[in-house]
């Protein structure tokens, strides 16, 4: 099954580039980076100095999804500017980037296990 929007859910998150955009300790929103770890209630997020682990409830986060390969040599396949408070817009940017897709994601949503989540069916409604 590709990772679409409506499919993020059904797929392993550790990979993904992910930014915080809100989060019930205000310290933790803004951080960006690849999700690196993922327990039933936790995302653990590396940016560029450190790994920082978010709560899953109470926060919201932004999940770049993109159809281009991953660079081998940078090793990253999303774009080199950081997304826009609008979905879609990167920043400097006046229309939607080219195969990025940002998904917004009530971390509630993704409370299970893991493996469990991945393995169920069902229709996704996101915002």
């Amino acid at each position: 099954m590709p990772l679409t929007p409506e499919t993020l859910t059904r797929h392993e998150l550790n990979g993904l580039p992910v930014r915080v955009v809100d989060a019930a300790n205000p310290a933790l929103v803004g951080i960006e980076g690849r999700v690196v770890a993922e327990t039933r209630g936790t995302l653990s997020v590396a940016s560029a100095d450190r790994v920082r682990q978010v709560q899953k409830q109470g926060s919201t986060f932004e999940f770049a999804l993109t159809d281009e390969p991953a660079d081998r040599a940078n090793r990253s396949g999303t774009a080199s500017e950081r997304g826009s408070e609008t979905a879609g817009v990167r920043a400097g940017q006046s229309g939607p980037c080219d195969g990025v897709a940002y998904v917004t994601v009530d971390g509630a949503r993704l409370l299970s296990r893991p493996a469990l989540r991945t393995e169920k069916a069902g229709d996704s409604t996101w915002q």
